[in-house]
């Protein structure tokens, strides 16, 4: 069952987002691409870090489901952390559902953004807690060469503006 509805605060130039992997490894993003995503995030003021594992590769493009759990507790107990950002999208991200420590997210919510395979693990923290959560770029996704200007002021909007589309849409959705 839905908890009631959290809107957590919108981000401050100086806030610290973290990377981390749920799904297929950050490995699959170049050198020069995760450059220029720092780079981006950096643009709008943000501070970015990245979990121990984001890069970990096994034979199914991710890391285990104990390093996954690791980073996101870490992000989670973290106060600096005001945002979890996936690092892309791939597969393997529902392994980790079982295992979510859900009392330290509802005693320390973050703001999640991704999409793709992230998508089971937005939906089960709204539905478990009831905070909101972004369905929006991946961390890979702040290096693409065209496009990028446009995704940014979206996000920017979002994560930073007091008036989102949510806010627009929110008498709909009640």
């Amino acid at each position: 069952m839905i908890k009631t509805r959290q809107l957590l605060p919108r981000l401050q130039k100086g806030d610290l987002i973290r990377v981390i992997s749920f799904g297929l490894s950050a490995k699959g993003i170049s050198t020069s691409q995760r450059k220029i995503c720092k780079k981006n995030l950096e643009t709008l003021g943000l501070r970015v870090s990245f979990g121990k594992h984001v890069e970990d590769n096994d034979e199914f493009g991710t890391s285990s489901v104990a390093a996954r759990i690791e980073d996101l507790n870490e992000a989670l107990a973290d106060p600096e952390v005001k945002l979890i950002l996936s690092g892309m999208g791939g597969m393997n991200t529902a392994q980790i559902l079982q295992s979510i420590n859900w009392n330290l997210l509802t005693k320390n919510p973050k703001i999640f953004c991704g999409f793709s395979d992230i998508t089971v693990l937005v939906n089960a923290i709204y539905a478990k807690t009831g905070i909101v959560t972004y369905y929006g770029p991946f961390y890979g996704t702040f290096g693409m060469e065209k496009g990028v200007e446009y995704m940014l002021e979206k996000f920017k909007a979002c994560i930073f503006l007091k008036r989102t589309i949510y806010s627009q849409l929110s008498s709909f959705l009640e």
